[in-house]
């Protein structure tokens, strides 16, 4: 495949993605850490795929919080979008470091692996409960859109915000906290803001009706069901870390059935996934 060729199927992936956020239904966004849970995605229906920095960190033996090595991610990034032909969004984290310049220096990276959206946080890694202020993510998320609109791929700029998601802030504060940091982060050039953590349907409610962009939520206990989402007007949901953690425990159960009193039937009522082979590309 040429450069061309392939920087044209990466706007019309990143084009794709963009629609998706305007469907009727909000995008179901699964989140994978390697090639082949992307194809297993893929090959399941997933419109999209985003990548989840803590599976991605675990699953290469790291802690999450930005300790795996950035060349690593990059080429999990690789690896995943040339696994698939859906559009794939990344989570790089909090920019790889502080400093805008850092941050658009990761969002060309990611780009130049075939990403079609990003998702920036902001909470400080290594300072458990703190937050960037927000004129300084504000700066940040505007080096992310700058970065992003250098390329001739229209990227899908998902800014996190932290404030139901670890940050030190009380509970009274919380809604206050978020409107102000996600209203300055779309101003800056945020086509969406991402609220891990938030179940309180009003408060989430409020929120939507405050920023006027796409409002990604994550699987998370408490959070409503799928209807009153979409009632709320929620556009993305996210699996976030969910299927590594159920596909380790799915591994955890069936060794310790084989090692254990059944190791005729360890996989108990689960079917092995030979009929995926051919479909993910084992002939």
């Amino acid at each position: 495949m040429t450069t061309t060729t392939a920087v044209s199927e990466q706007i019309t992936r990143a084009e794709r993605f963009h629609a998706l956020h305007a469907s009727e239904a909000p995008v179901r966004l699964v989140n994978a850490w390697d090639a082949l849970s992307a194809r297993v995605f893929a090959a399941s229906g997933a419109p999209a795929i985003g990548t989840s920095s803590f599976a991605v960190a675990l699953a290469n033996g790291y802690q999450d919080g930005q300790n795996i090595p950035w060349s690593a991610v990059c080429d999990v990034v690789r690896s995943i979008t040339n696994a698939v032909d859906v559009p794939v969004t990344v989570d790089i984290e909090a920019g790889q470091g502080g400093s805008p310049e850092t941050v658009a220096a990761a969002v060309a990276d990611v780009i130049a692996r075939g990403a079609v959206g990003i998702n920036l946080e902001d909470g400080i890694p290594g300072q458990p409960g703190a937050l960037f202020d927000v004129a300084t993510q504000r700066e940040r998320v505007a080096a992310a859109r700058a970065a992003a609109d250098e390329s001739t791929v229209p990227m899908f700029l998902n800014a996190r915000c932290d404030v139901w998601f670890g940050a030190s802030i009380a509970a009274d504060d919380q809604l206050d906290a978020a409107i102000a940091r996600t209203t300055a982060y779309v101003d800056a050039g945020a086509d969406g803001v991402f609220v891990p953590g938030l179940t309180d349907l009003t408060m989430l409610r409020q929120l939507i009706e405050a920023v006027g962009v796409p409002v990604n939520v994550m699987h998370w206990p408490g959070l409503p069901p799928y209807e009153e989402l979409v009632d709320a007007g929620v556009r993305r949901i996210s699996q976030g870390g969910s299927a590594f953690l159920y596909a380790v425990a799915n591994l955890e159960c069936l060794t310790r059935a084989f090692l254990g009193d059944m190791p005729d039937t360890f996989g108990g009522g689960l079917v092995p996934a030979f009929h995926m082979l051919p479909v993910l590309g084992y002939r």
